[in-house]
């Protein structure tokens, strides 16, 4: 798949991203002299149409809203192939998810991201709007008058509180939704309050409150540890904010997201300062985020001829692994991580003892090695070890680094590893010289450097998965050779 020379009449400059339903391309509006984002729906949906009804409520729902910290939809279209597309504000300083990889906020940072995510909720909220998917990815940040303005982005969850309060679809990131959202009641705005307080608690705490593997957890957890800690004290009155947004029962969190933001600012005092008196920009612009770039002159009709990887929908009809790849984290729960300094690398083992690898120092900042529940394992936990220099390391956007190893049932190695549309070649796949063995693929020009599959037949009825995320080649075959089992 190339890169598309136009989409409708906006020229394209590269791929932004992309995931299971859709890939999100930086364009230019040339009448307007303008970058926007164009976000079109994957290949493989196009004839489903519950997903393609819900791509095109995403936009709807976001033009029926004006908000300068919602996203706003300026317009939209159709491809020759039936492929629905929608155009974007372009978030040009990245997402909150990208700030988190590179640095924490202040207190004052902290709160005005929760001040101002506030204000396009009840925008959203305003207009009858749920948006049931608030986390850092879809925190966005531009630049607006020599300011950075944070936005909410991606609907495509969102559903009208009239539809929410018949029928309410099982969907939501697990450590992020309210509980009455993982057991599919009946929603109101009380649910992406919920989430928001989750945000609130990770930013304030530098950890979330809960890190639930999937939606069965989430429908039933229990009270949040507290907020602070030794190291990063926090007021008793904000504390007391935030857990009455995190309250199981609904009925106990504020009326408004409006009014939770304004508790927190009210608990915080000078400390989190006046928002009219915060130095401008607020929050200081980044250039290693995106950025659009010289404008595109393309010839009429041609072009970019950079290899890109597969289409999303190839994503979908990979091996069991795939399913994995967004659970990894979430699965594996506790740290118990053994250490052994050598030089600038260390040793990680998991808590078997089965799994080993040698990583660079500063990979160990987030930690799982209890192990994992395999897609195909029926609810058996195997060896697993995942260590990053992020929490979010595996998400398709993320530049951060890291490794995966985890062991699965299997007598025979998958025929497809894998895909990453995010990045923007593949190289041919190589196994070992018996053809069997293993089976290799280097993934360049992905958002943080490289990304390696392997795939490694170690005994009779198991296989090893190994995940590597490097910004250079080097460091990621480093790690491959460093990895071992033992006991098998």
């Amino acid at each position: 798949m190339s890169i598309p020379s136009r989409i409708g009449r906006y020229a394209v400059t590269r791929r932004i991203g992309a995931g299971g339903f859709a890939t999100v391309w930086l364009a230019y509006d040339e009448q307007l002299d303008s970058p926007v984002a164009v976000k079109v729906l994957a290949d493989n949906w196009t004839e489903d149409h519950q997903v393609r009804q819900r791509f095109l409520e995403e936009g709807r729902y976001l033009r029926r809203v004006e908000s300068p910290h919602v996203v706003t939809v300026y317009d939209a279209g159709e491809l020759d192939d039936g492929r629905p597309y929608l155009v974007m504000t372009y978030a040009d300083q990245g997402t909150l998810a990208d700030r988190l990889e590179v640095d924490g906020l202040t207190t004052r940072q902290a709160v005005e991201v929760v001040r101002q995510v506030a204000r396009g909720l009840q925008a959203l909220h305003d207009r009858d709007i749920l948006h049931r998917d608030v986390k850092p990815a879809n925190v966005l940040f531009r630049t607006a008058d020599r300011d950075i303005r944070a936005m909410v982005g991606d609907l495509g969850l969102g559903k009208a509180l009239d539809v929410s309060s018949r029928l309410t679809m099982v969907a939501g990131t697990p450590s992020f939704v309210a509980p009455e959202q993982a057991q599919a009641e009946a929603l109101d705005a009380r649910a992406d309050q919920y989430s928001l307080g989750v945000l609130t608690y990770l930013l304030l705490a530098a950890r979330p409150p809960y890190r639930h593997a999937d939606l069965t957890a989430a429908a039933r957890p229990g009270p949040p540890p507290p907020l602070a800690t030794e190291g990063r004290p926090v007021p008793a009155e904000v504390e007391a904010v935030v857990a009455r947004a995190l309250s199981l029962d609904r009925e106990d969190r504020y009326d408004s997201v409006t009014d939770f933001a304004e508790a927190l600012t009210a608990a915080y005092g000078d400390e989190a300062g006046d928002p009219g008196q915060l130095a401008e920009p607020w929050l200081p612009l980044d250039p290693e985020l995106t950025q659009p770039g010289p404008r595109p002159t393309p010839p009429p009709g041609v072009g970019s001829t950079r290899p890109a990887a597969a289409p999303p929908g190839r994503r979908r009809r990979t091996a069991v692994l795939v399913a994995a790849a967004a659970l990894v984290l979430g699965a594996l729960g506790g740290v118990g991580l053994a250490l052994v300094q050598r030089d600038a690398e260390v040793e990680v083992m998991d808590d078997t003892g089965s799994l080993t690898a040698q990583v660079p120092g500063d990979w160990d900042r987030a930690v799982a090695a209890d192990g994992w529940v395999p897609p195909n394992a029926t609810e058996r936990t195997y060896p697993a070890l995942s260590v990053g220099t992020s929490s979010t390391w595996t998400d398709a956007g993320s530049r951060s680094e890291g490794v995966f190893l985890g062991l699965l049932p299997g007598d025979a190695l998958p025929s497809q590893l894998p895909q990453h549309p995010e990045c923007d070649a593949s190289d041919d796949p190589v196994s070992e010289a018996s053809g069997d063995d293993s089976t290799t693929v280097v993934h360049t020009g992905c958002p943080g450097g490289v990304t390696v599959e392997r795939v490694v037949q170690v005994a009779a009825n198991r296989l090893l998965w190994v995940q590597v995320r490097s910004a250079d080649r080097a460091t990621a075959n480093r790690v491959l050779d460093s990895v071992d089992t033992h006991g098998l």
